[in-house]
C-alpha cells in the first residue's frame, strides 16, 4: 500500500494560507525569520560563490527562498504541497517554483547548495528518505553543500505525526547521506552555527558532495 506523505496527511494539503499568515504576523511583530537564509549566504560567500545557485527543497510558502533571492542568489523552490506553493507564487511570482515529489525530483540542473528547513526530513513520505537524499545529492555540483535542519522529538517537530510515522534519528540521516556520496562537515544545534550539537532534539547538518568546497 502506498504511504501518504505525513505533511499532507496532517494538513490535508490546505495549509498554505494559514501558514503564510502566521509568518506575516511574526514578521510584523519584528521576529527574526531569516536565520536559515543568512547561514546559506555565509556558506556561499565563504566558498566564493556569491551569487550562488540554491535549491530550497520543501520550500513551503517561500520564506527562505525569497530572502536568499533578496540577498542576490539564484534560487529555485520546490514543494509537494500545492497550497504552500500558491502562497509562494503569490508573494514572489518572479521566482522559480516547482510542484514536485522530492523522491522523484529531476530539475535537469545542479546547484551550489541545497537547503532544507522547516522539518523536511521528519515529514518525508515513509520509505522515501534515502531516495530523497540521493535525489538532492544528484542536484549538487561536485563539492556542493546539503544543509538540513530538523527536529528529532515531539518538542522540536511542531506537528502531530500520523500513526506509524516515527521521529527521525541522525543515524538514519547520516547513513542516507553516506549512501549518496555526502560527507558530514559540521553539525550544530542552531542555524546561526553558534551552538555545537550535543545530542539535543534539534540538529542542523552540513554535508558536502565529496570533500571539496563548491
Amino acid at each position: 500500500m502506498t504511504q501518504q506523505n505525513p505533511w499532507l496527511a496532517v494538513t490535508g494539503g490546505t495549509a498554505g494560507p494559514g501558514y503564510a499568515a502566521r509568518f506575516e504576523a511574526l514578521a510584523a511583530e519584528g521576529a527574526d525569520l531569516h536565520g536559515e537564509a543568512r547561514r546559506v549566504d555565509r556558506l556561499l560567500t565563504a566558498a566564493g560563490r556569491h551569487p550562488g545557485d540554491v535549491l530550497d527543497a520543501g520550500c513551503g510558502t517561500g520564506r527562505v527562498a525569497a530572502h536568499l533571492a533578496d540577498l542576490g542568489h539564484h534560487v529555485v523552490g520546490t514543494d509537494l504541497d500545492a497550497s504552500m506553493l500558491a502562497e509562494a507564487r503569490r508573494a514572489r511570482p518572479e521566482l522559480d517554483w516547482h510542484l514536485a515529489d522530492l523522491a522523484r525530483l529531476d530539475l535537469g540542473r545542479r546547484f551550489d547548495l541545497v537547503v532544507g528547513a522547516g522539518n523536511l526530513w521528519p515529514l518525508l513520505t515513509p520509505g522515501t528518505h534515502a531516495r530523497v537524499i540521493a535525489r538532492l545529492a544528484a542536484h549538487l555540483r561536485p563539492g556542493g553543500l546539503l544543509l538540513l535542519g530538523f527536529g528529532l522529538d515531539a518538542a522540536h517537530v511542531p506537528f502531530t505525526l500520523p500513526d506509524g510515522v516515527a521521529f527521525p534519528d541522525l543515524v538514519a540521516y547520516d547513513t542516507a547521506c553516506v549512501g549518496a556520496g555526502l560527507t558530514l562537515r559540521t553539525r550544530t544545534a542552531d542555524w546561526d552555527a553558534t551552538e555545537p550539537y550535543d545530542g539535543g532534539g534539534y540538529a542542523v547538518s552540513l554535508h558536502a558532495l565529496g570533500a571539496a568546497h563548491p
